[in-house]
């Protein structure tokens, strides 16, 4: 009788190991297979776009519309409250000498935000599924999103509507010289 527990042991400790090689061989096998999607993904989330144009709508970069000869709206987008502000100041200024004009009055301004839908925040999730031989399990999920970018967690648009003028500048709040501007925000 103990002969045929020595060799019921054996036999599953052979089976223990053979599993636990060919889980570790798994593992070997499928680690480039997660960590190169997960670099490129972190990659991805560093890179910065350049200042210019948007490529298309819903990109990061300026975009403007001429509303009358000397009133504009200007747009710009990106990860970053501040940077779009600075960059869409830095739009209005370059405009303003391309109409060959001295100054700009900024008539209007706010941040198109579209990251509150998207922010951080717990959900929680319930599933079942039905599988082989008529078992069944149930799951529940609890999900916690958290905003590592400190702020808003997508792209912001900030807004600008300006007018522009030539000679000497008003001396109002919400006039900006173009020439000191585009010297003070260009990189």
């Amino acid at each position: 009788m103990n002969e045929l527990w020595v060799t019921l042991f054996r036999f599953v400790h052979v089976q223990c190991d053979l599993a636990s090689y060919l889980n570790a061989r798994i593992v070997v096998v499928m680690k480039p297979f997660i960590l190169i999607p997960a670099f490129a993904l972190f990659a991805a989330c560093a890179t910065t776009v350049p200042y210019g144009p948007a490529a298309k709508d819903g990109t990061k970069g300026y975009s403007e519309l001429a509303i009358e000869s000397n009133r504009y709206r200007v747009s710009y987008r990106d990860g970053s409250v501040d940077t779009a502000r600075a960059n869409a100041l830095r739009r209005a200024a370059e405009i303003t000498l391309e109409q060959d004009a001295d100054w700009f009055r900024v008539v209007n301004a706010y941040n198109d935000d579209l990251s509150e839908s998207r922010s951080g925040g717990t959900s929680v999730s319930i599933g079942g599924s039905t599988g082989s031989r008529g078992r069944s399990s149930v799951g529940v999920g609890i999900g916690i999103g958290l905003p590592l970018g400190g702020g808003s967690s997508g792209p912001v648009t900030h807004v600008l509507e300006i007018l522009t003028g030539t000679g000497e500048k008003p001396a109002d709040a919400e006039v900006y010289d173009a020439r000191s501007v585009l010297s003070n925000l260009s990189s």
